[in-house]
């Protein structure tokens, strides 16, 4: 039984990964995750005593911690979620995504690095660095064409920007010293566990408490979305059939502007949870003041992972959104703990 190592495995993407490989895959999983405020153990609360699976509490940057434990796990891949991620935050404080983003890959990569020299040569060839990035490296797109895995970057944000020198290290790490890197770049995911800063969690969230429902500018921008166990499938793809120094786009195929987004979620809830005065939840609509350098529109061509690897989306958007909203729906205690920050509060009192 082989040992795949996860960074920020804590996170939204990364605990429904973990969830998956488990379930799909015999490994052994090790999961490193500073827990920081978007990192949630509740996410992992249904396996974190089962044998196959072991959590711990570290940071990236810490090359220390790093080596310690690949050395003591052996694993065969290091699946590297951990990132700083939200567009936002990165705006009001961009020194986080630098170390983490940056300086978190290169310490990573160098103790990587390090440990794969050590290995048998059967060891070395079997060795996969896989490092998860997103669509936002490449920029904006106007009203037509697609990323492609060879669109030129150019990020418009601290995130993006710190995600695209991320990337640019990875690639680096396998021209230089042959490292057996492997990166995806996806479209934005939605799902199960995911924190309630991004937009389908927080309209979930606010309709239900009778908040506002925050749109920024018009509500034109479009987005190409993908359910996220649909990018986790991809991923195990990817670490199992990807060529050694290449790069896949990973797309959902569902463009959709923010507005229409929001206009969904509504109706859903307008059925499934009514407001107790009868009123759609489209009321609670309110339009504010749009993100600085906020792009118009990412579009995934996701021809060469479906081409070469045979991965295509499971789920449509018609039937992810329904699945998402019923686990926030049928998941009102993990909310809650998350909106009124208990599940962070026990943290501190452990001692973080």
């Amino acid at each position: 039984m082989g040992t795949i190592f996860v960074t920020g495995g804590a996170g939204f993407i990364g605990s429904n990964f973990i969830h998956i490989a488990l379930k799909q895959q015999e490994v052994r999983i090790v999961n490193l995750d500073k827990l920081t405020y978007a990192g949630n153990l509740d996410s992992l609360a249904d396996i974190e005593n089962k044998a196959r699976y072991t959590f711990v509490q570290g940071d990236i940057c810490d090359q220390a911690v790093v080596a310690e434990l690949l050395t003591k796990y052996q694993p065969m891949a290091i699946v590297h979620f951990a990132a700083e991620s939200h567009v936002d935050r990165s705006i009001d404080g961009p020194d986080e995504f630098i170390k983490t983003n940056i300086n978190g890959t290169f310490t990573l990569l160098e103790a990587a690095r390090k440990y794969w020299r050590e290995l048998s040569a059967e060891g070395r060839n079997k060795f996969r660095f896989l490092h998860i990035s997103t669509d936002e490296v490449y920029g904006s797109l106007g009203e037509t064409g697609y990323f492609t895995e060879e669109t030129p970057y150019a990020p418009n944000s601290p995130y993006s920007a710190s995600k695209a020198a991320s990337d640019h290290l990875v690639r680096a790490y396998y021209h230089t010293y042959g490292l057996p890197v492997l990166m995806t770049n996806c479209s934005n995911n939605y799902g199960p566990f995911q924190f309630p800063e991004k937009l389908i969690p927080l309209m979930i969230i606010n309709a239900l408490e009778g908040k506002p429902l925050p749109v920024y500018g018009t509500g034109r921008n479009i987005r190409d979305w993908l359910y996220v166990e649909d990018h986790c499938q991809a991923i195990l793809t990817v670490l199992e059939k990807g060529s050694v120094g290449e790069k896949y786009n990973i797309g959902g195929h569902n463009e959709m502007t923010n507005m229409c987004i929001v206009h969904t979620l509504c109706d859903i809830l307008d059925t499934s949870r009514p407001r107790s005065d009868g009123k759609s939840y489209r009321e609670q609509i309110t339009f504010v003041k749009d993100r600085p350098g906020h792009d118009l529109r990412y579009a995934i061509d996701a021809s060469k992972i479906q081409r070469q690897l045979g991965w295509v989306p499971a789920e449509t958007f018609a039937t992810g959104i329904i699945k998402t909203v019923n686990w926030y729906l049928n998941n009102n205690v993990w909310c809650q703990r998350v909106t009124d920050g208990s599940y962070r509060r026990e943290r501190l009192g452990m001692g973080e």
